[in-house]
């Protein structure tokens, strides 16, 4: 399954995450790593499936999860 990093709004509340996480595992995705720094959190979504959280209300951005590299 495909990993994804799911930015919610500055605006979000502590709640809305939660609802938001739990939207993703009645969609039959995973939580995986939460970042502190940022309101944001890894889902392993089955293919195809992401599509149905980019448009959840407490949600700025969907993007693949993917190596990042320094020069």
């Amino acid at each position: 399954m495909p990993s994804y990093i799911v930015t919610l709004k500055d605006t979000a509340s502590d709640e809305e995450i939660a609802k938001t996480k739990e939207d993703v595992k009645k969609q039959g995705g995973k939580i995986g790593h939460e970042y502190t720094l940022i309101k944001a959190f890894q889902a392993i979504y089955p293919e195809g499936s992401v599509a149905t959280l980019e448009n959840h209300e407490h949600v700025k951005g969907v993007e693949a999860d993917q190596e990042v590299r320094t020069q």
